[in-house]
């Protein structure tokens, strides 16, 4: 019924505690989720999830947040993604949150590392058919720019993707609907402040949306500030739900019939 789409299960909070969080995604009803890969060091490790349980997949990539880790080429993305477990690129991006605390001080210009690093996860979603996973923070302009300079405008051929843990505005969603990417909501949208993110959530086209949790981070409400995992997403379904006046166990099923879309994948 439901599909986490973005999760970190390698992590150790939630690796630890593997068994009992899919004890709860069952009684949930969340079917599948969609194990993200941030490190090229972590990629066996999220390998392995979408190797041992026929509900999980995994993807391959390096956040942009990383640093002083192995830096993938093109050709590291594509040979890990040749795996039939392996159904998308990333997660990856762009983040320029915090330049004078968490980046010490640096400008956007000294962020070029981050910029190459993620016209590679393109050159390699489009060399290999699979989508983009994108994380962008602080950084949407840049990051639709580099998306219309590496030729990802939606026509045949592109890779597409996924704008994960949308938090950005009406505009941005638009820009990057019209460049044929999908948008992506998690716990944020039951936040009291986010109000202008559920007004996003509203207008997005259920066709092009996706859930997630993004856990082991943003659990949402009830469970805010606590451990999130993939058994807490039928709650983001129910905020869509509230907004669109329609039934959750829809938004469930819609999202799902996007998420096998865009991903290629079967029921487990």
């Amino acid at each position: 019924m439901f599909v986490d789409s973005h999760c970190h299960l390698s992590f150790p909070e939630l690796a630890s505690e593997l068994p009992s969080i899919r004890e709860a995604m069952a009684a949930a009803r969340v079917e599948q989720a969609l194990c993200i890969c941030t490190t090229l060091e972590e990629f066996e490790q999220v390998l392995a999830l979408a190797t041992t349980y026929p509900n999980f997949w995994a993807s391959v990539g390096v956040h942009p947040d990383t640093e002083g880790l192995t830096e993938p080429g093109v050709e590291d993305l594509v040979q890990r993604a040749d795996h039939p477990r392996v159904v998308a690129i990333g997660e990856t991006g762009l983040d320029y949150y915090g330049m004078d605390t968490r980046k010490g001080g640096r400008s956007v210009a000294d962020l070029e590392w981050q910029r190459e690093r993620f016209r590679t996860h393109i050159r390699a979603a489009r060399a290999t058919g699979k989508p983009l996973v994108i994380h962008t923070r602080s950084a949407s302009d840049d990051t639709l720019a580099i998306l219309r300079e590496e030729g990802e405008d939606g026509s045949t051929g592109t890779a597409g993707g996924v704008f994960h843990c949308f938090t950005e505005t009406a505009a941005v969603a638009r820009a990057a609907l019209d460049l044929g990417f999908h948008i992506s909501f998690s716990g944020i949208l039951t936040f009291k402040n986010a109000v202008e993110l559920r007004e996003v959530a509203a207008f997005v086209p259920l066709d092009r949306m996706l859930i997630e949790t993004d856990s082991p981070y943003l659990a949402p409400v009830p469970y805010r500030g606590k451990t999130n995992n993939p058994s807490y997403v039928p709650y983001v379904a129910a905020q869509i739900a509230a907004l669109r006046g329609m039934d959750v166990d829809e938004v469930g099923r819609r999202t799902t019939a996007n998420f096998e879309r865009l991903f290629q994948t079967l029921p487990a």
